[in-house]
């Protein structure tokens, strides 16, 4: 049986390549504001939905840190829009596109079941809609995942702005807070879980990351050399860590996740 999937965040890097990537079933794309809720219901029951991939978010850190209301309202009272005509709806099966900003740093790979304290204000808009999501959906995925990157990434991420930044400059940089590690998976590895969860019917919160750090100074480094370029570091007096413990993922989906770091970012 084909069913109707409703997904948020259609203009997105995730949901132009869920756009891509389609299965069997039928894609309705969601192109308004998700925090207008006579908007949502209408485009809900105009295409008959039984299943959502809410990929729609403001993610950005410092976009967010520019505008904290509006990232609460787009990331947890739209969230809260779209779980409330859900629940209304009997949908069968909602996926919620979070993050691993949910979680506080720790200097071993994170499992699911570990402390949420939430690393960014990003992270804590987060935590509130998967609060919203448990408390009111049954049939529910909580996707947490980790850094992204693909070649065409917009900007205010950080490799692109990275990219952006190093190939314009004419002098030595100084790269300010790259003493971190993060755990970077590809979005076209993100589209292929998504599906395979739906797939699966998979109800319950998973980490979605490779399972590896990359130190981000040795991003910047590979985009140095790449562009003959050179700068000086400047380290957080703090270093962080946000690394996945995906074996749960790699069980449910018995995918092998693109590790190399060179191939996401050129």
């Amino acid at each position: 049986m084909k069913l109707n999937i409703g997904v948020t965040g259609y203009s997105g890097s995730l949901g132009k390549l869920i756009r891509k990537n389609k299965s069997k079933n039928n894609y309705f794309f969601y192109k308004n504001d998700i925090r207008n809720r006579k908007k949502l219901l209408t485009w809900f029951k105009k295409n008959n939905l039984n299943a959502i991939f809410h990929l729609a978010a403001i993610v950005p850190i410092k976009i967010v840190n520019m505008n904290k209301k509006k990232a609460y309202n787009v990331n947890y009272i739209g969230t809260k829009n779209i779980v409330d005509i859900s629940k209304s709806l009997n949908i069968k099966w909602f996926f919620l596109a979070s993050t691993s900003h949910v979680y506080k740093s720790y200097k071993i790979p994170i499992k699911e079941n570990f402390q949420t304290i939430p690393i960014s204000y990003y992270g804590r808009t987060k935590l509130f809609a998967e609060k919203y999501v448990k408390k009111n959906l049954k049939n529910y995925c909580i996707g947490r995942i980790f850094s992204t990157s693909n070649k065409n990434q917009r900007k205010n991420y950080l490799i692109p702005d990275l990219k952006d930044k190093i190939k314009k400059t004419k002098k030595t940089l100084i790269l300010k807070n790259l003493n971190h590690y993060r755990d970077f998976v590809s979005m076209e590895d993100i589209a292929k879980v998504i599906n395979l969860l739906l797939k699966k019917k998979f109800v319950g919160t998973l980490n979605i990351g490779s399972g590896k750090g990359v130190y981000l100074k040795d991003i910047a480094k590979i985009i140095l050399y790449k562009y003959k370029k050179k700068a000086v570091f400047s380290d957080n007096k703090k270093r962080t860590y946000l690394i996945a413990n995906n074996k749960k993922l790699k069980k449910i989906t018995k995918l092998k996740f693109e590790s190399n770091i060179t191939k996401m970012i050129f």
